[in-house]
């Protein structure tokens, strides 16, 4: 997710975010009837930092900002995972971050485990050359822990490719040579990948697709409400709109719009860029923040923080599929309502795995020293993206069990297996 990815917050936040994603694992967990040893060995974090990260302001003044990396898992390669920065940033929902993004790389069969980081601060409230030396200290403080073997960073909320390029400069600058595979979503000009900026909104268009054709619904028509119209959301909206569906809402931290006949999306996006917010478009009508995930539509697309879909919205959710774009946008609570309502979630662990996907060609490419077109990156995507939405509804139906279930199975699986293999080293 980029810069202006939204803040939304929900009325019904878990006690603890990373406790929420075992409870998802759990779920799966015991259906596979493996050792507990072994699932224990799957869910517990390897390595957990807490970074205090001293920062000279422009004022002259020195700051302290609380920074983080976890690195959940290294059994199926490197680890794998974006930073943010955020107010709201603590320990243990990166920790619940880096563990969805091990899952996530198994679903989709790629070979990282996953890693998340992020600093507490609100960077909009910060200049870029503050911006620029938080980076700088974070990175050079992990410097012994991340690398093109080791753990890859990405963007996240409210980093960007210019983060990125921060950190691979300090990295390289350390290491005496110049290192692109240090990090994924770098500006192209220095090895970034072409279709990484739209990999995670593509994917949610991919996962819309074959949900369509799994439930047999026409895509041309289907109507769609789209909460966090940031980089994911927007490039959803953009090209679902394009397949012919109807975007009816949108919104982000600032508010919300609403059209039934259809919002204009070409001239919503270039709103945005103008105005950095969806509120005041002219094409549709304000409509309350609260209210937008539970209007009348055939898919809803949460595609901002986690745990805004909660026990006190699910039953008021009139959306027939959900297609998480947002990492952890469902509590289990709301997770077991919707299931008994019949309602089709497509789980972030699945549906917002494009990112990652492209972020794995980067590394590939920075690698060989060799890029692709984006024709050849987006049909690659594709691919997997359809090839991950048949292996998870497959086991689903399989174990009569809900897609949620299914990908944690999967990835669950993966990891299992792998273990295995390589055993454990004492």
């Amino acid at each position: 997710m980029g810069v202006s990815e939204m803040a939304m917050k929900s009325t019904d936040i878990p006690v603890s975010t990373f406790q929420s994603a075992m409870r998802q694992f759990d779920d799966a967990a015991k259906l596979l009837k493996l050792d507990p040893g072994l699932l224990d060995v799957i869910k517990k974090p390897r390595r957990s930092i807490i970074l205090e990260l001293p920062v000279k302001m422009d004022n002259g003044s020195l700051r302290i900002f609380t920074g983080y990396r976890v690195q959940h898992s290294v059994i199926r390669g490197p680890a794998k995972g974006g930073i943010r920065y955020h107010p709201g940033v603590t320990l243990d929902e990166v920790k619940a971050l880096a563990a969805w993004m091990t899952f996530k790389c198994a679903v989709v069969g790629i070979p990282f485990g996953g890693a998340k980081g992020g600093v507490t601060c609100d960077p909009h409230k910060m200049s870029k050359s503050e911006l620029e030396r938080l980076t700088r200290r974070y990175t050079a403080e992990l410097m012994d822990v991340i690398g093109p073997d080791r753990d890859v960073p990405a963007p996240d909320v409210n980093t960007d490719q210019q983060t990125m390029a921060w950190v691979m400069d300090t990295y390289s600058m350390h290491e005496r040579r110049t290192e692109t595979a240090v990090v994924t979503g770098k500006p192209v000009a220095m090895g970034g990948s072409l279709g990484r900026r739209e990999a995670t909104g593509r994917g949610v268009q991919f996962c819309v697709r074959a949900m369509a054709r799994h439930l047999r619904l026409p895509l041309k028509g289907l109507s769609i409400v789209v909460q966090g119209f940031g980089n994911v959301g927007s490039v959803a909206a953009d090209l679902l709109a394009k397949d012919g569906c109807t975007i009816t809402a949108a919104g982000d931290v600032n508010g919300a719009i609403y059209n039934k006949n259809g919002l204009a999306i070409p001239a919503l996006l270039e709103h945005m860029s103008r105005k950095g917010t969806v509120v005041g478009f002219k094409g549709g009508k304000p409509v309350a923040l609260d209210q937008l995930l539970l209007l009348d539509c055939d898919v809803l697309i949460p595609a901002a923080l986690e745990n805004v879909i909660t026990r006190k919205n699910a039953a008021k959710i009139k959306a027939q599929i959900i297609a998480e774009g947002a990492n952890g946008p469902t509590t289990p609570e709301a997770d077991a309502i919707l299931n008994k309502r019949g309602v089709y979630v497509i789980p972030d662990i699945l549906c917002n795995a494009g990112g990652v996907t492209v972020s794995y060609f980067e590394w590939v490419q920075d690698r060989m020293g060799y890029f692709w077109d984006e024709d050849e990156i987006n049909h690659r995507l594709e691919v997997i993206m359809n090839r991950s939405f048949h292996d998870v509804s497959q086991l689903a139906t399989e174990y009569n069990a809900s897609l949620r279930v299914a990908a944690f199975m999967l990835a669950i699986q993966r990891v299992s297996e792998v273990i295995q293999f390589r055993g454990l080293y004492a």
